[in-house]
C-alpha cells in the first residue's frame, strides 16, 4: 500500500515537470528516482529504456540476485534480497585497488551470471564490474550504474553506457545510494504488477 505522503509527493512532481515524452516503465523509474532525490534534474540526465527494464524485471521474477558496491544502497532497497560484498574481500593492500572494487570480484564469482548490479557510491567498483564482464568473468542481467562523485563518476557510467550491457545510469556527477537503491525500487514494484508474478 502507497503511503499518502508518497502520493501527495507523486503528484506534487507531475506538476513540476514532464515526462510524458518517456514510456510508461522507464518514466516509472526516473520518477522514483527523482522522487527519492527531488532533483528534478534527473528528468534529462536519466538512461533507462524499455530493454533495460524489461532485462530488470524478467531477472528479479526469476529471483536472480542484486548486488550493492555498498551497504548504504543494500539498505535502501526493499521488496528484494539484497547483498553487499564489501566486507566479504581477503585482506589487501587497499591503495592498490578499492574495498568496493574487490566486493564486486567476490560478487561475480558468486553470482558470474544473471545478477542485478546496483552502484551507488564507487565509481571503481563499476569500473570493476566493466573490466571483469570484458574477461567474461560476469555477465550480470542488468547493471544499475549511480555513483556520485567529482572523481571517476562521470566517466565510469559513461564507460558502462559504451558498454553494450542492459544498462540504468545518468549521465553526470551526481548520483549516490539513494537514488541507485530508488531505481531498484521501482524495478521490484513494476515486477511485482507483471505477468511474470512477484519477487517474493
Amino acid at each position: 500500500m502507497i503511503h499518502p505522503i508518497e502520493t501527495e509527493s507523486y503528484r506534487i512532481l507531475e506538476t513540476r515537470v514532464d515526462l510524458s515524452h518517456l514510456d510508461p516503465r522507464p518514466r516509472a523509474v526516473v520518477e522514483r528516482v527523482i522522487h527519492a532525490s527531488a532533483d528534478m534534474e534527473y528528468a534529462t540526465s536519466m538512461v533507462v529504456d524499455d530493454t533495460a527494464v524489461d532485462a530488470g524485471v524478467r531477472a528479479l521474477c526469476a529471483g536472480a540476485p542484486v548486488v550493492c558496491d555498498v551497504e548504504m544502497v543494500r539498505h535502501g532497497i526493499r521488496g528484494a534480497t539484497a547483498e553487499c560484498c564489501l566486507r566479504d574481500h581477503a585482506p589487501t593492500d587497499e591503495r592498490e585497488q578499492t574495498r568496493a572494487a574487490l566486493g564486486m570480484r567476490v560478487a561475480a564469482a558468486r553470482h558470474p551470471a544473471g545478477a542485478i548490479v546496483v552502484v551507488g557510491c564507487a565509481p571503481t567498483a563499476l569500473d570493476e564490474v566493466l573490466a571483469l564482464a570484458t574477461r567474461g568473468e560476469f555477465d550480470p542481467a542488468l547493471v544499475i550504474g549511480m555513483p556520485v562523485g567529482f572523481v571517476g563518476a562521470a566517466e565510469s557510467k559513461a564507460r558502462l553506457r559504451a558498454s553494450g550491457l542492459p544498462v540504468i545510469s545518468n549521465v553526470g556527477e551526481k548520483g549516490g545510494s539513494a537514488v541507485a537503491a530508488a531505481a531498484v525500487n521501482a524495478l521490484v514494484r513494476i515486477a511485482a504488477q507483471s505477468p511474470e508474478g512477484t519477487t517474493t
